[in-house]
């Protein structure tokens, strides 16, 4: 806490005095008594306290707008050319907690924590207030809101709009389903590694794994690739990438095939089948620390197959979100998948989450996202 991290943990804490509710805001202090901070309490989360300041200031309606403004600011200056973007970042904004995307006209919030949960209503006035959205929706639907103690629940908070939001990110649109669609409906956090991995597709034949609605296939596919191929094992996560395809005008080049990765990446080497360019997005694969051994594994996998399917001097766009599985591991795992695989790799960029998602210094919880774009020999 002392170095700026937000979280008080519950073995941390030697007393606390008085009769602080859940949610009510509670100040830290040193065993000699010292300020050292001031928070939302909850006393049923592992996280007793997150912290809003390090200075003895009022958190009053100033404070959050304040707050709020200053999120918002820093998304004019770093995000362009897209109708959606993530405006305020939890923890990496100094809102612990606090997670709103926005999509075209249409806000989409997480209440993560017990103390952001009961203070949802004024929030989200404050909000439609800065950003004149036309409506919130709540995706309440969290499984980290269960450790809060928070009921689970999906629906508007303010406003009426349809669920279901055309949005663009440069040249390409795409649509998002804030009630059923994963997370708060689209994946802004690989915005930017979606426009770095299309720089390379022109006249690529590309294999999209874990393609789910087909966002960095279709980027690929508007800056001249030939063909995608996109893989993923949802149904319902193809229909849409098929929809966006349609919307792009890209079906001729776009095919989606149903399948689990692990098993058709190796028919896929058994056929001859090659490509220029390998995106691998997969989903996390360690929930928690002690899943971390057995995710790298799949990683290895993963990346020994479409090291295997490249053409020579291809090139492999490779990412974990999965926080629990560090960027050195995640690297160390690549080099023996390439050892494996007898492919010389050179590195091209190592990228992290988009600019609105960003990282608090102090908290290595804030930087989850792992994207390497390798050129394979």
């Amino acid at each position: 806490m002392l170095a700026g991290h937000l979280w008080v943990f519950a073995g941390e804490i030697e007393e606390v005095t008085g009769n602080p509710q859940p949610g009510d805001l509670v100040d830290v202090s040193s065993a000699t008594g010292r300020f050292c901070g001031r928070g939302l309490f909850n006393p049923h989360s592992k996280i007793r306290v997150r912290l809003l300041t390090f200075r003895d200031e009022a958190i009053d309606e100033p404070f959050w707008m304040g707050r709020l403004t200053q999120a918002l600011a820093l998304r004019q200056r770093v995000v362009t050319d897209t109708t959606a973007s993530r405006l305020v970042y939890g923890e990496g904004d100094f809102l612990p907690g606090l997670i709103v995307d926005r999509y075209a006209d249409l806000l989409v919030m997480q209440a993560l924590a017990l103390g952001m949960d009961r203070r949802k209503e004024w929030l989200g006035l404050m909000l439609t207030k800065l950003t004149g959205a036309k409506a919130i929706y709540l995706r309440h639907d969290a499984g980290s809101r269960t450790l809060e103690g928070l009921p689970i629940m999906k629906g508007f908070l303010a406003g009426e709009h349809a669920t279901t939001v055309e949005i663009s990110e440069g040249k390409a649109r795409f649509l998002v389903d804030v009630e059923h669609g994963q997370k708060t409906g689209w994946f802004c956090d690989q915005r930017e590694n979606r426009q770095a991995a299309a720089s390379l597709a022109p006249g690529a034949e590309v294999l999209e794994v874990f393609c789910h609605t087909g966002a960095f296939g279709i980027q690929a596919a508007r800056h001249g690739a030939q063909t995608i191929l996109g893989l993923d094992s949802s149904a319902e996560a193809l229909a849409m990438a098929r929809r966006h395809a349609d919307l792009n005008g890209l079906a001729s080049i776009c095919r989606y095939q149903e399948a689990d990765a692990f098993r058709e990446l190796p028919k896929l080497e058994r056929k001859g089948a090659r490509y220029d360019l390998v995106i691998l997005d997969p989903p996390a694969f360690a929930k928690s620390g002690r899943a971390a051994p057995q995710a790298l594994a799949g990683y290895k996998e993963i990346n020994l197959r479409a090291m295997r399917l490249l053409r020579p001097g291809g090139f492999l766009v490779t990412c974990s979100c999965s926080h629990h599985v560090s960027e050195p591991h995640l690297w160390q795992t690549i080099l023996q998948a390439a050892r494996d695989a007898k492919k010389q790799v050179r590195v091209i960029e190592a990228r992290s989450q988009a600019r609105d998602h960003p990282g608090l210094a102090a908290m290595p919880e804030t930087r989850y996202l792992k994207c390497f774009i390798l050129q394979v020999f």
